[in-house]
């Protein structure tokens, strides 16, 4: 039996008392795990880049004895993840960096290829630099990829000319790239975040809610619902949603989801801005509509969580329906008159064709086969074509100097190629240090260009100085380079993009001189070489800086929000011309909105990612944004085929409202856009327009037909427009007048 006494109380506590790990360790690593904030992501990421990495390196110097598959494993490694930033989880990530594995074996071997001349590589720098810089273009996975992408061709394009070695590179870059694919798959995944689709869905039953609402007394929605679709339609905002859910592709379904996401917003909406009949209730007509503008929403949200497309349904019949029978008036019981009645029904439409083009848009971006009403529908232009096609519009299109994405990819095409002549002319070491320092530094806008590269540079010299003291100390010994690379590799990756540019240029450093160091004797004067490279770059990249658009957006996005609202202008003036002449010319101002829609909306990306300067007002440029939206469904559905509403021409007297308001509109949109555009404004319009109401008195030989009051309700909707652009703007732009508050 063993003994009781006090030894074996003394081991017992002995054991009780071992040491547990470390609360804050713990914590540290359920944070990595789990964390969604910025140091948890750039720690899984810098764990992912360093176990892929590290293990393609030592795999090809150590384990195949091979300096240049080494080399180029390395760096592929670091290039597509560290370089990189590819928005999404980690299998996402790991999905587009297969993808473009392809497109690495072209641009090594054509660096491989160019560095026979300087002269080639620089050309070689100029049009590939384009490139891949503007087909950032096509969507934020392909932009985030592109630097990554970049460097494989920068790494070959210097000398030694050696062609002999490129079955080692491209073995290198391959083994990298496949290791970085399986870290990313398999390490650390990430958090699960809301899809696109799921907050879609989730707007749309939020909508079935308050369809369903207006049709119980008291006839309106609660503070609670409204409170709630405010809140769904603030989560599908491009700033509320993660980059990686964002549907920014060229793509249909891509082009298709982002289309339902807008089109819920509208339909919430709109449907908060339904007028509340009067003590008799809705009209039994107008209670089927909302029933069905529910029925549709609540479809479209079961659908979107089981990715089955619903159908078109019975909402595009009872809206055809309703058209043909709004001409009833009110019912008897209901003291209102015609036109109040006609201007509820024209915006109960408003909300029912945002319903049909949800559940349209839905179906298009879950597979259906668009039909021929999808592919005749102006709205859903992008149906029925190919991927292919698609890519090639959105980049045709962005193939301008007024397209940041252009004028991007100018400014760093220009700076890598000046970076590659330096380098090439003055036989500079390791000279792709410079290009790679004018590719990570150079930024849109001059000032904050050169915010960073002085940061940069301090962060540099700094690292520098630490890493010719590492080199002096350890002096060749390639065991102590390599137990010392994981580790301030590790720190580099997660350090450096939650500290700034100064830390993570500061820490590269290191890195790069300990990796040369294992690939050649290397002395302090390593890091004296990658101190003046980067400052070479970084001259480069102000330089280039200063003379490609140094404003950056911020100018560009002023003067494409002042063309956005002539354009706007352009199509009232062309709209109301059309209800109240006939003409068809009034159709050709469309086209030209959505090509200014389409420039502003990528001006406002890139404006969203720059500095503000100080002392600078803010301006709701997205009001302006929404504003062409309304614009542009609004004149589509006015001047639709086939409308038996649009076949009844109103009479002369209600035609002449229609034009005046629709022309005293159109100058109020031409004056804020002259002003925004810093030219001499036209003749201020005498008034603002509005639907007219039971309150006029004026004599009319017959009340107007439907398609008066659909054009009024627009006309009014874009005032609305107008008076939250005025008012968010009129600090912003100097001699814009302010909302008149009376």
């Amino acid at each position: 039996m063993p003994a009781m006494g006090p030894e074996a109380d003394s081991g017992s506590t002995t054991a009780r008392a071992r040491p547990r790990p470390a609360p804050a360790l713990r914590r540290t690593a359920t944070k990595l795990r789990h964390g969604t904030g910025a140091s948890a992501c750039a720690g899984r990421r810098a764990v992912r880049v360093t176990a892929a990495s590290v293990a393609a390196f030592y795999t090809g110097l150590y384990g195949l004895h091979e300096p240049v598959t080494a080399t180029y494993a390395l760096f592929a490694a670091v290039a597509m993840a560290g370089l990189s930033r590819i928005p999404g989880t980690g299998r996402q990530r790991a999905a587009v960096v297969i993808r473009v594995l392809p497109a690495g074996w072209i641009l090594v071997t054509a660096g491989t290829l160019l560095a026979v001349h300087t002269w080639a590589a620089v050309a070689g720098m100029l049009v590939i630099g384009f490139l891949l810089a503007f087909a950032a273009a096509a969507g934020p996975r392909l932009a985030g990829a592109a630097p990554g992408l970049q460097l494989l061709y920068i790494l070959p394009c210097f000398p030694p000319y050696a062609p002999q070695t490129l079955g080692e590179r491209l073995g290198g870059a391959t083994l990298g790239i496949l290791l970085l694919v399986l870290a990313e798959s398999l390490l650390l995944p990430d958090p699960p975040t809301t899809s696109y689709r799921t907050r879609s869905a989730n707007a749309a039953i939020t909508a079935a809610r308050c369809a369903s609402e207006l049709t119980h007394p008291p006839w309106t929605l609660s503070d609670e619902t409204r409170s709630a679709a405010r809140s769904a339609g603030e989560a599908l905002r491009p700033f509320h949603v993660p980059e990686s859910q964002r549907p920014a592709g060229p793509g249909p379904r891509e082009r298709a989801l982002a289309h339902t996401g807008m089109a819920a917003r509208v339909l919430l909406a709109r449907l908060q801005e339904v007028p509340r009949p009067g003590r008799g209730g809705p009209h039994p007509h107008t209670l089927a509509l909302l029933l069905e503008v529910a029925s549709s929403a609540r479809r479209t949200a079961a659908a979107l969580r089981t990715g089955r497309p619903a159908g078109p349904g019975r909402l595009p019949d009872a809206l055809a329906a309703y058209r043909r029978l709004r001409t009833v008036p009110a019912d008897s019981a209901t003291p209102e008159t015609t036109s109040t009645v006609m201007h509820r029904q024209a915006m109960l439409m408003e909300a029912a064709y945002a319903a049909v083009t949800l559940a349209t848009a839905a179906d298009l971006a879950l597979g259906r086969r668009p039909g021929p009403t999808e592919t005749q529908d102006g709205s859903f232009w992008y149906a029925g074509h190919s991927t292919i096609r698609l890519w090639a519009h959105r980049l045709v299109g962005h193939l301008s100097p007024r397209s940041v994405y252009f004028q991007n990819a100018v400014r760093i095409s220009l700076a890598l190629a000046a970076a590659r002549t330096v380098a090439g002319v003055d036989s500079l070491p390791h000279g792709f240090w410079a290009m790679l320092a004018a590719l990570t530094l150079i930024r849109t806008t001059a000032a904050q260009t050169g915010a960073i590269v002085r940061q940069a540079l301090i962060g540099t010299l700094l690292g520098a100085l630490a890493a010719a003291a590492l080199l002096v100390f350890v002096k060749g010994n390639n065991t102590a380079y390599a137990v010392a690379l994981p580790v301030i590799m590790l720190a580099t990756f997660w350090i450096g993009p939650t500290r700034g540019v100064g830390w993570a240029q500061g820490m590269f450093t290191l890195v790069v001189s300990t990796v040369f160091a294992q690939l050649a004797p290397a002395t302090w004067h390593l890091a004296e070489f990658r101190f003046l490279d980067v400052l070479t770059g970084s001259v480069i990249g102000l330089v280039i800086g200063l003379l490609a658009w140094p404003r950056g957006a911020q100018e560009e996005l002023r003067r494409d929000i002042a063309a956005l609202l002539g354009a706007i202008a352009s199509t009232v003036t062309s709209t109301t011309s059309f209800l109240t002449q006939g003409h068809a010319q009034a159709q050709r101002g469309r086209p030209s909105l959505q090509h200014a829609l389409t420039l502003a909306e990528s001006s406002f990306a890139q404006y969203q990612s720059e500095p503000r300067r100080a002392g600078t007002p803010v301006a709701d440029w997205q009001a302006t944004l929404m504003a062409g939206h309304h614009a542009l469904r609004g004149s589509r559905r006015l001047l639709e085929p086939g409308d038996p509403a649009a076949s009844r021409w109103p009479a002369p007297a209600y035609r002449a409202e229609l034009a005046r308001d629709g022309a005293e509109l159109a100058g109020q949109y031409e004056l804020v856009a002259t002003l925004l555009a810093g030219t001499r404004p036209p003749p201020a319009p005498s008034g603002r327009p509005g639907p007219r109401r039971a309150e006029d008195t004026r004599p009319h030989a017959a009340p107007p037909p439907p398609v008066y009051y659909d054009a009024e309700a627009w006309l009014q909707g874009l005032t609305l427009d107008l008076d939250r652009i005025t008012e968010a703007t009129a600090e912003a732009v100097a001699g814009l007048p302010p909302k008149d508050k009376d």
